[in-house]
């Protein structure tokens, strides 16, 4: 067994040879996972259109939606998945084969309803998954993993892998109170990890910092932990609008409350990318992702 996870290791240090990404360079690809500490927040719209910003802006984005048992960005955007995760590890799949096409070129990977059963594979299933896996390396400048909602030890794990955690919350209580809970959960694994803030459901330009600064605020006094913020999210009704119609709204609405305030947040993600978060790309996720099988 450590002999195979040793050559697994070794393996994964290689640079994808795939054409797709020797056509279109090598990129220090980012993997950033969206987390939430309770469900209806809105942390899947809110993956989905930040994806959609990053790529308005020239970024090459692939996201995962590694939502153990309640995966959902398929729907989001009205798309009928043909292959997902599951069938690329039970049917011998490659990445390429899995990954869908979105609007405005967003490329995206859906979960699969038997996705729970990953962190229980044997062997052999495991290293072709993370092999697999290994072939974004390098493919996307973005990838992003849009988490389980809580605290889950299967969401836990993937947040412990990324390079960087994007923490979505309301200004509800129990939302708050909550996405702190998960901050400390999290800080407590791994002390170096790198959190930023979004608050979505803003009923103002006031409550968003306020609800970002005293989330802040809370971890820097109690865990001693700089946690940064994105920006906020107006509520807005064209966003329930869109998840009726099965699309984003950032492109079905551009013109919405929704839509401008997420595309301030994609600018203040890019304006900080250069001078905040170590990035370590698909390798160092998959190294780490690979110890909780050890």
């Amino acid at each position: 067994m450590n002999d195979q996870a040793q050559q697994l290791r070794e393996k994964l240090l290689q640079q994808s040879s795939h054409p797709s990404v020797l056509q279109h360079g090598s990129r220090k690809t980012k993997v950033i996972a969206v987390a939430s500490g309770k469900g209806g927040v809105g942390k899947s719209n809110i993956a989905l259109n930040f994806s959609l910003g990053l790529l308005q802006k020239g970024q090459r984005v692939v996201v995962m939606d590694v939502d153990v048992g309640f995966g959902n960005i398929d729907i989001l955007l009205g798309i009928s998945s043909q292959k997902n995760i599951v069938d690329l590890i039970d049917k011998g799949l490659s990445i390429w084969d899995i990954i869908e096409k979105g609007p405005n070129g967003l490329q995206f990977i859906a979960g699969g309803s038997g996705l729970s059963q990953i962190f229980q594979l044997d062997e052999s299933k495991l290293r072709y998954f993370f092999e697999q896996l290994a072939q974004l390396h390098g493919y996307a400048d973005v990838i992003i993993l849009d988490t389980g909602a809580g605290m889950s030890e299967n969401s836990l794990r993937f947040l412990l892998a990324a390079d960087e955690i994007l923490v979505v919350t309301t200004p509800e209580p129990t939302a708050l109170t909550d996405a702190y809970a998960l901050i400390k959960m999290t800080h407590s694994r791994k002390p170096d990890a790198h959190f930023q803030i979004i608050v979505n459901r803003a009923a103002s330009a006031k409550e968003g910092k306020f609800v970002a600064d005293k989330l802040s605020l809370v971890s820097r006094q109690f865990l001693n932990l700089e946690v940064g913020s994105l920006g906020f999210v107006f509520d807005d009704d064209h966003v329930a609008r869109a998840v009726k119609k099965q699309q984003p709204f950032s492109l079905v609405y551009p013109s919405s409350k929704a839509a401008h305030s997420m595309r301030d947040l994609v600018l203040s993600y890019l304006q900080q990318e250069n001078e905040q978060t170590k990035q370590t790309g698909m390798k160092g996720f998959i190294s780490r992702l690979r110890s909780f099988w050890k």
